[in-house]
């Protein structure tokens, strides 16, 4: 009986042992592969980026050996400094430095990148190359051989230690051997010389890109929650049984606001205000929307009211798109004719009965300026519709402040029109006639365009 069993028993064992071993030998290779692809995509990357960083330097050079007047020239070059930053970006994503202190670094080559493109692609005959451009280029040229310089010597010892990047990931994971990781060491050496270097003029329009709302530039002084609780009753219009729950946010910090919560007999209406000022920055009504029976014509309207019952007058409705049972309404203020778009509110409709169920406001807070000085365009209406393309079938025009690209407040005339079968809108600057915008007006999935 025991023979027979173990005639039969022991094979299966074998079979299966064998079995188990094939799958480990199997799954042990496939693993070794993958770790295998992973490393080497790393080293790629990281050799790439000391090629490119390298380029980069050489290319800053170039826009510094020719002639100051030499546009074409620094425009190929420029051009080519926010090809080689925007790639080396790319390929500093790709390396696991995730848990690694590099945000210096990649700050700069975001800031070159910004910096070469927008002088790249501008008119450099109304607005040439400047002193303190040059003076940037310079500093940067410096720079950029310093940073490609460290990472050539982390490269050399890479390749001469054999070091591999999966223990990088390795030793940022456990955070035990991160201390004496020679790459890691690399790379940290070379964030803090970045953080060393001095902070470079880059002109309004790369600092706008980085620039920061302050609430230091709001007007009025700090409010109370008392004085919240009163502007909430007010704002919400619940009924004197409301009752209302004040919560401040960041205290301590700059950006130190209110949200207060008004509850009626049916509703919940829940407000943000800014501590300074005490000004409303959003709004939400939690009430279930029903079935639409407002017309989005009808609504807009409505939402007009809304902000007029609010205490903001003045406002043009610029755009509507329909959600389902709900309308999104944008406003801006409207002054002497022009309209202010960075002065813009949007609010939310509930197409059942109208009444809006939304409302945000952080950009006018922000912008809003009374009596705010605009200059008389240079250029007639005639002149800059000469500007269009002659296919464009214009169905309307308006003056408009906007921010340009530059983070500049220009005055422009707005053209909206169809060409190519599609909607545009277009903004010619009323004093030179140059395009600062073009936006395509599409209807989103689920959404009606106005």
């Amino acid at each position: 009986m025991y023979k027979r069993m173990s005639a039969v028993l022991f094979p299966l064992t074998l079979i299966l042992l064998i079995g188990a071993l094939v799958w480990g030998y199997q799954e042990n290779q496939e693993k070794n592969a993958v770790l295998l692809k992973a490393e080497n995509q790393y080293q790629r990357s990281f050799h790439d980026l000391s090629y490119h960083m390298e380029r980069l330097h050489g290319e800053l050079g170039n826009a510094l050996a020719v002639s100051s007047t030499s546009d074409g020239m620094h425009r190929k070059s420029l051009t080519n400094v926010w090809r080689m930053t925007s790639q080396a970006q790319s390929e500093i994503n790709q390396l696991p430095l995730t848990l690694l202190p590099f945000s210096k670094t990649e700050e700069l080559l975001s800031k070159i990148s910004n910096f070469s493109y927008k002088a790249a692609v501008r008119d450099y005959k109304t607005k040439p190359i400047t002193d303190g451009e040059m003076k940037n280029l310079k500093a940067l040229y410096k720079n950029s051989g310093e940073i490609s310089k460290d990472l050539q010597e982390v490269q050399h010892k890479v390749i001469t230690n054999h070091l591999r990047w999966m223990d990088v990931e390795s030793a940022l994971a456990t955070e035990k051997k991160a201390e004496d990781n020679t790459i890691i060491d690399g790379f940290k050496t070379v964030d803090k010389r970045v953080s060393a270097y001095p902070e470079l003029d880059w002109g309004p329009s790369v600092a706008s890109v980085y620039d920061k709302r302050s609430v230091k530039k709001l007007k009025g002084p700090p409010v109370s929650p008392e004085d919240i609780r009163r502007k909430a009753l007010k704002y919400a219009d619940l009924g004197s049984g409301a009752k209302v729950h004040v919560t401040e946010n960041g205290k301590g910090t700059e950006w130190e606001s209110y949200t207060a919560t008004v509850s009626g007999a049916n509703e919940t209406v829940s407000m943000d205000f800014t501590k300074k000022g005490g000004l409303l920055i959003s709004y939400h009504n939690n009430r279930e929307i029903g079935a639409p029976k407002v017309s989005m014509e009808d609504a807009v309207v409505k939402a007009g009211e809304f902000l007029k019952r609010k205490g903001y007058s003045n406002m043009t409705p610029v755009s509507a798109d329909r959600y389902g049972n709900m309308g999104n309404f944008t406003f801006v203020t409207k002054q002497n004719g022009v309209l202010i778009y960075p002065e813009k509110i949007t609010v939310r409709v509930g197409l059942d009965n109208g009444h809006a169920t939304g409302f945000q406001s952080s950009d006018y807070v922000n912008e809003h300026q009374e009596n705010r000085k605009i200059a008389k365009p240079r250029m007639s209406l005639a002149e800059a519709r000469k500007k269009l393309n002659p296919d464009l079938r214009e169905t309307y025009n308006r003056l408009a402040l906007i921010e340009n690209n530059d983070g500049e407040k220009v005055l422009t005339y707005e053209f909206g029109g169809r060409i190519n079968g599609s909607k545009y809108r277009l903004y010619l600057n009323a004093d030179t006639g140059i395009e600062e915008s073009v936006e395509e007006i599409r209807t989103a999935s689920g959404a009606q365009q106005k």
